[in-house]
């Protein structure tokens, strides 16, 4: 479906020299300097994939996005999607793949989006009824039909959100790229979105690839992930795979009322939880080994193992590939 070979995307921007005189200067001999947003990446996408694709902010996830969807041009390397060259601009390409920003507007502002729907049917050439049938599914899975004639600017944040997946959807798209789909909403709409997003791919085995610094999302949504940092490719494959160090696990304990820290002080360095609690991070062969040096190193009310945050697995990613 997607195959990227040795992408590269470098930017060229002026570099002023401060001051005045320094500004006069740049009238006649200019600095420039170049940064590769995405360097000498490759990777393959299945037909029906939902991939996650991660990164800090400014690795280079929405340029690679953008260079999918044709509205950028890679310096070097090679893209096709499903046999097509995005940055031809061909319209059956357009027809077949659609992109959500989460932080863009595709809808109008001042009108229903009902009405921005309308204007895209005509733009894609989607017949009436296969129209109707889409946005009857669509308005009943994310729950926003009695919105639909709603100002656009009058909804809250993730009303417009899930509008703008609909607009995204309505011509039936193979193709789905998200860029921060749930960024800024709150909990209640960022879980109805993955629900939404999760049952869409089932449903329609739509190509699907997010990008997201929410790892619920990526954790709920993707099996697969890629991670970029500073414009290269540090990883690529199951999420479950993502630390390819020893298997590690988090204890936390809280101690009995009256029990110094310094009990567990043996055990190793601990981190300072909210209310006492204390927090060991551990290989996962030695979880037993531990747990019985907690207990027997004092008394303790409270006590959970548990798996290392995602984040805290990117976090080791990027600091090794530094």
């Amino acid at each position: 479906m997607i195959e990227a070979r040795k992408l590269t995307r470098v930017f060229r921007t002026y570099r002023k020299r401060p001051g005045f005189l320094g500004g006069v200067r740049g009238l006649f001999q200019r600095e420039y300097e170049e940064l590769a947003a995405a360097n000498d990446i490759s990777f393959s996408i299945r037909p029906g994939e939902f991939v996650g694709f991660l990164g800090p902010n400014g690795a280079g996830k929405t340029t690679v996005l953008k260079m999918l969807s044709g509205l950028i041009f890679p310096t070097s390397g090679q893209v096709t999607v499903e046999g097509f060259i995005p940055s031809e601009r061909k319209s059956d390409y357009r027809r077949i793949f659609a992109l959500v920003l989460g932080q863009k507007n595709q809808l109008w502002w001042d009108l229903p989006a009902a009405e921005s729907f309308n204007l895209l049917r005509h733009i894609y050439g989607v017949p009436r009824d296969v129209f109707g049938a889409r946005l009857d599914e669509l308005t009943a899975l994310l729950a926003v039909r009695d919105k639909l004639n709603v100002m656009v600017r009058e909804l809250s944040l993730g009303e417009r959100m899930k509008m703008e997946l609909i607009a995204a959807l309505l011509h039936g798209p193979r193709i789905l790229f998200l860029d921060e789909p749930t960024i800024g909403l709150d909990v209640i709409s960022q879980r109805a979105v993955r629900e939404f997003l999760r049952d869409y791919n089932r449903r329609h085995r739509t190509t699907i690839l997010l990008t997201s610094h929410y790892m619920a999302d990526i954790k709920a949504l993707c099996e697969r992930v890629i991670v970029i940092h500073k414009g290269r490719k540090i990883h690529d494959g199951d999420l479950t795979r993502l630390d390819s160090g020893p298997a590690r696990k988090l204890v936390r304990f809280r101690p009995q009322p009256g029990q110094s820290p310094e009990a567990w002080a043996a055990l190793g360095p601990t981190a300072d939880a909210k209310d006492g609690e204390l927090v060991l991070t551990v290989d996962a062969d030695r979880v037993v080994a531990v747990c019985q040096q907690i207990f027997a190193a004092g008394a303790v009310q409270d006590f959970t193992v548990e798996e290392v945050p995602l984040e805290d697995v990117i976090h080791r990613l990027f600091s090794a590939a530094d």
